[in-house]
């Protein structure tokens, strides 16, 4: 019998616990299932610096951000450490929000002017081809079904997937522990589908942000949370006395900035700033500030993809 159906009396008292938890979240983020948002005040974050008179008249992207005098980039809120939004400022932070920041100093927009909008998992190509966003910078794993429907500049990061289990479980050590198991991800995700393919008698759980995933894992709902371990990561540096990461990556999940599938002008140019703040250290310093505060320290970004024009 699962914690989901039976618990005994000090897991009864943990998921008490762990429910006065999410509650303390909750009051302090004002989002279920959020731990307070940590991270660098503004003043120790990078300053990237800003292209004059770039120009890219091959994009009609960029062109229309031109125009509209800022970029629109789509972002996730919940994410520790790569892409969260503090309710109270409205000030989104974390490693995603750095990189597209440091695109758009590349692209010769003001960091400052960019509109974050929170797009979910599995609005990410419709955002980008409706429009609504110019590029989008989220944890997005860049694979061959989604480059039939949207560009991707990069990779800037390689994650894993991973499991996220309670610090007191002893019965999930990896993917192979998952029958008949209650296992949370997010709608539309790679990590969802892979767990649908290969582990098929896990009991799939989907929602559209992984904050409620690990929202129902505190309060033993579900018995993992899977996704990349990066954002995982996050998660369990700040609940590491509740939560915990356990057995290793089970997949390579390159994460790109995705962009409209057509305009290869700005995915060009894309890669180029990610080649250049690689170079000059921008990468780094942004990571360890933001997702180095979980406690891993940061790997080489992995070789971009520059693939041809379609």
């Amino acid at each position: 019998m699962t914690r989901t159906t039976r618990m005994s009396g000090s897991r009864a008292a943990k998921a008490l616990a762990a429910l006065a938890l999410t509650a303390l979240a909750a009051t302090a983020c004002g989002k279920e299932g959020s731990p307070p948002v940590k991270g660098p005040s503004p003043d120790q974050l990078p300053k990237y610096q800003l292209a004059q008179g770039f120009q890219l008249p091959d994009s009609a992207t960029w062109k229309k951000a031109k125009k509209r005098g800022r970029l629109v980039v789509g972002a996730k809120e919940d994410q520790p450490y790569l892409g969260e939004k503090d309710p109270a400022t409205g000030r989104y932070s974390g490693f995603d929000i750095e990189i597209a920041k440091m695109i758009s100093a590349s692209l010769g927009f003001d960091p400052k002017t960019i509109e974050f909008k929170t797009i979910a998992s599995a609005n990410r190509e419709t955002a980008l081809q409706n429009g609504q966003i110019d590029y989008y910078v989220g944890t997005y794993t860049i694979n061959d079904n989604r480059k039939k429907l949207v560009g991707f500049g990069g990779p800037y990061y390689m994650a894993g997937q991973g499991l996220l289990v309670n610090k007191d479980d002893d019965e999930i050590n990896g993917p192979q522990d998952l029958d008949g198991k209650k296992v949370c991800s997010a709608a539309g995700s790679t990590p969802y589908q892979r767990i649908q393919a290969d582990y098929p008698k896990a009991v799939l759980v989907a929602y559209d942000t992984y904050s409620i995933c690990v929202d129902n894992l505190l309060t033993y709902q579900v018995d993992a949370v899977t996704t990349d371990d990066a954002i995982l990561q996050g998660y369990a540096a700040k609940v590491p006395d509740e939560l915990k990461l356990v057995g290793k990556p089970f997949s390579k999940e390159p994460y790109g900035i995705g962009v409209p599938r057509n305009d290869n002008a700005l995915r060009f140019a894309v890669d180029d700033a990610l080649a250049e703040h690689e170079k000059n250290g921008d990468w780094k310093k942004a990571y360890d500030v933001t997702l180095g505060l979980s406690g891993v320290p940061a790997p080489e970004p992995p070789a971009i993809d520059r693939y041809p024009a379609s």
